[in-house]
């Protein structure tokens, strides 16, 4: 099991509220069978044209290279629950996301793959993103065992739900592992439950 108890790097600023999913990730590419590809379509649609040219935006710049940190507005990743949204930005590159507010099953689905999605007052949010537009290269340092986001000589409050913090400070963020470790202690008791077997025909 792996803990996450501290992330840094640098980071992009993707503007807007009200991010959704098909942004994140449009649904022509939901029909591939595995999300090994899904980083390569992370904001196509924001990111290029119909002839796949660039757009102006924070993932083409040369300073977004690298960054292992996504920060976003309000309400990232509203919409569908599809779960090739968080996908997509685990390979891409980013191990964490920091914003003012999370759709609850987007941030679900990113504690399933060990990216914290981490909250900021809206202040504090106005405050790092102004930072990070001064210099793009500035190292962010989320700590989730201080629950603060440092960035330079600068530090703020972080909120995650308690569960989800100690489950990545436990290293218990994956939950198909859990299961995998506990296949005897399931099996016990699936056995001594009168509904899962021994049904009469």
């Amino acid at each position: 099991m792996t803990v996450r108890i501290e992330i840094q790097g640098r980071a992009v600023v993707i503007p807007g509220d009200d991010v959704d999913t098909d942004r994140i990730i449009p649904a022509r590419f939901l029909k591939e069978i595995t999300f090994e590809n899904m980083g390569n379509y992370l904001f196509q649609d924001a990111r290029f044209d119909s002839d796949g040219q660039p757009k102006a935006h924070p993932l083409n710049d040369a300073s977004a290279v690298g960054a292992v940190i996504m920060v976003a507005g309000r309400n990232f990743g509203c919409g569908s629950s599809r779960e090739h949204a968080p996908q997509a930005i685990m390979r891409y590159g980013f191990q964490a996301v920091i914003g003012e507010s999370f759709a609850e099953i987007f941030a679900g689905n990113c504690k399933a793959l060990g990216i914290p999605a981490v909250t900021l007052s809206p202040a504090d949010l106005a405050e790092l993103r102004e930072r990070l537009a001064q210099n793009p290269n500035l190292t962010v340092r989320i700590n989730l065992a201080d629950k603060q986001v440092q960035a330079g000589d600068w530090l703020a409050a972080l909120d995650l739900p308690e569960a989800r913090r100690h489950s990545f400070l436990a290293g218990t963020w994956d939950s198909t592992v859990l299961l995998k470790q506990n296949s005897e202690r399931i099996a016990e008791t699936a056995a001594r439950l009168p509904y899962v077997g021994g049904f009469k025909r």
